[in-house]
């Protein structure tokens, strides 16, 4: 079949993500992947600046976790996690233990961001429940965020300026606390936290919980906040009896320059969402973890279990790619890599500041942003970013980008100079 029938069925038939059915945007066709590089079908080589939404650190086709995934394929690629158990995940699960916050001792395993967050949810409100306190069944957080786009996910997210305001008037009514003025790197304004202060005060006894994304706002907006709104954060919901919970499904895995972003702020959530980059991006694959607290809490009531079981729970494909990516960040100074690459960023990217069309740029580690006053045309852009050899996917008045740590200076230079010809240049 040629390239132009496969685009038609695709057009004619596929829903892609955040798209229309009657009027598609064509995609961009892909015939394989190697590194930093997407290879299109009528045989364009384009930088990938997305790193497939964040998930493929350690770039495409890497030997390592192809042949973590092939030895264990021959294996098995599945097995039901209901009354069994696996060596991957069990390797897994110590090999998370060596690198998360050392208060969170038990790990529940899914199979995608959204997934852990109602996962995360659920939790908090059985462990209330659990304490006899039914009452604290809502959930806080500040606007801004993004935390997935299933039912209670949704809930959670801006209910405003996110995407899911077609669905407010069904979702689960939650408090929304205005997200800190005090940006990161910038001074720190200590009256940010009044108003979680004034909410706490007033409502501590219905709140389950205090969900956010650490120091970054992903998909909400890529804000960047001060690490002590989230240290004075944590403070609070300890005062108040209220679990926090920390989104690290974008943030995880050293993509702010810390292996998760809390540690940013020195705080240790009582329950804490990874995913996207733990398998390098190979597999859909995510994980909750909670303290011994919470997880012995809800045993020892009535049912006696954590009510939630994903049919895909701790698959044993995922979990062998998950140990080998893992150990493949661990096997070198990452650190270094992400501070390497944010330098660069920051040199690259901060005299944009100064053309009339950009109301901000912004960096942290091995994340790049570049806001515009203006809302983003798709459609051109995609067509420029294309005809530049790269690949960039923009959203709202936003050009950002989180490559792959294997990206070379060299690379990250052609990638930055394709969005400036395709923003600045046309």
């Amino acid at each position: 079949m040629n390239i132009n029938n496969e685009l038609s069925i695709d057009m004619q038939h596929i829903w892609h993500p955040y798209s229309s059915a009657t009027d598609p945007l064509q995609p961009c066709h892909i015939s394989h992947a190697e590194g930093v590089y997407l290879y299109t079908k009528d045989g364009k080589k384009l930088i990938d600046g997305m790193a497939s939404w964040w998930s493929v650190i350690h770039g495409y086709n890497n030997t390592i976790l192809n042949n973590a995934a092939i030895s264990q394929i021959q294996k098995m690629s599945h097995v039901m996690f209901g009354g069994l158990t696996h060596t991957p995940a069990i390797e897994l699960t110590k090999k998370l233990l060596s690198i998360i916050p050392n208060n969170l001792e038990h790990i529940f395993y899914s199979d995608s961001g959204s997934v852990a967050i109602e996962v995360a949810m659920k939790m908090a409100i059985q462990y209330w429940n659990s304490k006899n306190q039914s009452s604290k069944y809502k959930f806080a957080t500040i606007r801004g965020g993004y935390h997935g786009d299933t039912w209670h996910a949704m809930s959670v997210c801006d209910p405003e300026t996110g995407m899911h305001s077609l669905f407010s008037k069904s979702l689960p009514q939650q408090y929304f606390v205005p997200r800190p003025r005090s940006k990161y790197g910038k001074e720190y304004f200590p009256e940010d936290i009044d108003t979680c202060k004034k909410l706490f005060a007033e409502h501590h006894n219905e709140i389950a919980a205090f969900i956010i994304e650490p120091i970054v706002q992903g998909a909400g907006g890529m804000y960047f906040y001060h690490p002590q709104f989230l240290h004075e954060l944590a403070l609070l919901c300890k005062e108040y009896s209220i679990l926090l919970i920390t989104d690290e499904i974008a943030t995880g895995f050293g993509r702010t320059g810390k292996m998760f972003a809390c540690e940013h702020a020195q705080i240790k959530p009582d329950i804490m969402c990874i995913g996207k980059a733990i398998t390098g991006g190979y597999m859909s694959f995510a994980a909750t973890l909670c303290t011994q607290s919470i997880a012995h809490t809800i045993s020892n009531a009535h049912p006696g279990v954590f009510m939630h079981g994903p049919t895909f729970m701790a698959n044993p494909l995922a979990c062998a790619i998950a140990n080998a990516s893992i150990d493949l960040l661990c096997s070198y100074n990452w650190q270094n890599t992400i501070l390497s690459i944010e330098t660069q960023l920051r040199d690259l990217l901060t005299p944009f500041k100064k053309e009339h069309i950009v109301a901000d740029v912004r960096v942290i580690g091995a994340i790049g942003v570049i806001e515009l006053h203006e809302t983003v045309d798709m459609k051109k852009y995609q067509e420029r970013f294309i005809q530049e050899g790269i690949w960039v996917r923009p959203f709202g008045k936003l050009v950002y980008i989180m490559p792959p740590y294997c990206i070379t200076p060299n690379q990250l230079q052609a990638l930055v100079l394709g969005i400036q010809n395709a923003i600045f240049k046309h």
